[in-house]
């Protein structure tokens, strides 16, 4: 655990407490320090929980699961927030599934080019992304008009939308309470075995 405030550990958790660090236990049987974090006060880690498994991990996205990964790292690299891009680039990586593509990808967003490889809906939706994290104050009604003109319907801009949003909070909170990856299991989608 590694942050710039203290975190409780399990086994100092009271009741009301421990309900919500189930709550928040990775597939792997963990509590993540970006979930951890918020141990002294469990209702944000309660609303965190929820917010963040509605905006990236909902079955009824429809944004391919690559993709809604590939944003979040974007954000976070325009944010410099090393913990959600660790993870993030992590299950971006594993979810695009080819080595030399995800190599170039990942170049381009550090470089902020994302038109270097891709286009389409996928460079308007990084687009966007940039717009919003960085200028949010300057977006216009045609920001999302430039999504639908790329095929995007209205619940697909929501979608990311929301990941962005989501990705631009929680950057702020690791960064702001200094919270790192020691000790937590990096990447939603490494093995259990």
């Amino acid at each position: 655990m590694s942050a710039w405030i203290g975190m409780i550990s399990d086994e100092d958790a009271d009741p009301r407490l421990q309900e919500v660090l189930n709550l928040a236990r990775t597939p792997h049987g963990t509590v993540d320090n970006v979930m951890r974090v918020h141990s002294l006060r469990p209702n944000t880690m309660r609303g965190h929980v929820i917010l963040y498994r509605a905006a990236l991990h909902d079955d009824t996205n429809t944004l391919p699961t690559w993709l809604q990964e590939t944003i979040s790292s974007y954000v976070s690299i325009l944010n410099d927030c090393p913990y959600s891009l660790a993870n993030h680039w992590a299950n971006a990586r594993h979810l695009i599934d080819d080595e030399a593509r995800a190599d170039a990808i990942e170049q381009a967003l550090h470089m902020r080019r994302p038109e270097s490889v891709f286009d389409g809906r996928e460079l308007a939706l990084l687009r966007y992304a940039e717009k919003l994290t960085l200028s949010p104050g300057k977006m216009v009604q045609a920001d999302v008009e430039a999504l639908r003109r790329e095929g995007l319907d209205d619940g697909q801009i929501l979608e990311a939308n929301q990941i962005i949003g989501y990705f631009n909070y929680v950057n702020r909170l690791l960064n702001g309470l200094g919270v790192t990856t020691d000790g937590d299991v990096v990447g939603y989608y490494k093995s259990t075995e």
